[in-house]
């Protein structure tokens, strides 16, 4: 089995030999800042997952880590050392990528044992990490073939193959999924998770899909534009996001958000935007402590929302789309467009003038002008 311990002191304690540190880093090409001031400590045998859209830095922070790409400024830490002045063979760190980087004149079994090969380790270490790898992604009937022989999928397992039998500290991967069809990335994102859990090592893994990024790391960190926007557990992500950003990128359908602004009346708070009034549950008031009048963004989920006759929001229905366990309904409420989920019996049709109705509990506010989320 391929599982990675840390050096032991005399004291019998395990050491986090495969914890990583970026400490202010920062890539410019040229004058164009790609990442800004990014700072992280990925734990030992954490699965960390940078998401963000297209060119917001992730791939390129990824590869920093690796010594792909070399840094700005800044320091990176694997374990105890610092690595900003090593090559990536000497960072004892195993990447996969998007597009397999496979041999194509190889079978699986010299596609996974060539590193092994230049380290010049006896065959008989080589066969068994091939051995173990192979067991551990059901490859063992593949070893013979040619990548030009393989599914998509069992490709991406002969590269993951290729990157356990190092047996590395840190395993990065850049959006290993991202050639595969919709129903094989799911059974993958699976084996991936598997695969954390059975050689317990650190991974980092690059992402623009919020849907993977949800459902394998232990953390997510959302980056926007070169910049770390949050770093928290999925479940913290989707139900306190930091920021507007946040809010709209994690979660599909994506948030909705209404202009409003907060108001009081004696004892009572209200959000109020275009034709609409919310009570603002007891509970939230703290967080809004001295905002009164402040101009806002009301943000709400799907499934927070309801229709019914008598909600505070007057909306009209756009389009419906059935997907068998339930509805997405598009709505327009003025000039903006709303998103809610309904029961897959619900008759309602386009053009209908409906009101909606919000969990109050769960709506989320945003400073109109920062984005920066009201507690």
């Amino acid at each position: 089995m391929f599982l990675r311990q840390g050096a032991a002191h005399s004291t019998g304690k395990e050491v986090d030999m495969a914890a990583v540190r970026l400490q202010s880093v920062r890539k410019c090409f040229g004058s164009t800042v790609v990442v800004d001031d990014v700072s992280l400590q990925i734990e030992d045998k954490e699965f960390l997952v940078l998401v963000g859209p297209s060119g917001c830095g992730k791939s390129t922070t990824l590869r920093m880590i690796a010594g792909l790409e070399e840094v700005t400024s800044g320091e990176i830490f694997i374990g105890d050392r610092c690595v900003n002045e090593l090559g990536p063979k000497d960072r004892d760190i195993a990447m996969v990528f998007q597009n397999y980087a496979l041999y194509p004149h190889m079978d699986v079994y010299a596609n996974m044992a060539f590193g092994l090969q230049m380290r010049r380790l006896p065959r008989a270490e080589i066969d068994r990490r091939v051995t173990e790898a192979a067991e551990i992604l059901d490859l063992g009937p593949l070893l013979k073939r040619k990548p030009k022989q393989l599914s998509g999928g069992q490709r991406q397992r002969a590269a993951l193959g290729r990157a356990i039998v190092r047996d590395p500290a840190v395993f990065l991967m850049d959006e290993p999924l991202s050639n595969l069809d919709a129903k094989l990335r799911v059974q993958t994102r699976g084996e991936i998770v598997k695969l954390h859990q059975r050689v317990a090592t650190t991974m980092i893994y690059v992402t623009h899909d919020q849907v993977e990024a949800m459902t394998m790391g232990h953390r997510i960190v959302v980056m926007n534009d070169g910049v770390v926007q949050q770093v928290a557990t999925p479940k913290e992500v989707y139900e306190r996001p930091a920021n507007r950003f946040v809010a709209g990128f994690i979660g599909s359908p994506a948030m909705s958000f209404l202009p409003c602004r907060l108001e009081a009346e004696g004892d009572t708070l209200y959000v109020r935007g275009e034709g609409f009034s919310v009570t603002v549950p007891e509970t939230r008031r703290p967080g809004l402590a001295g905002a009164n009048r402040a101009e806002m963004t009301l943000g709400v989920r799907p499934e927070d929302i309801s229709l019914h006759g008598d909600g505070p929001i007057p909306a009209v229905v756009d389009i419906v789309e059935p997907l068998g366990p339930e509805n997405v309904v598009y709505l327009r409420c003025g000039s903006e467009r709303i998103t809610a989920r309904t029961p897959p019996d619900t008759l309602i049709a386009s053009g209908e003038n409906v009101r909606l109705g919000i969990n109050a509990a769960r709506m989320h506010l945003f400073d109109a002008a920062s984005g920066t989320a009201y507690v």
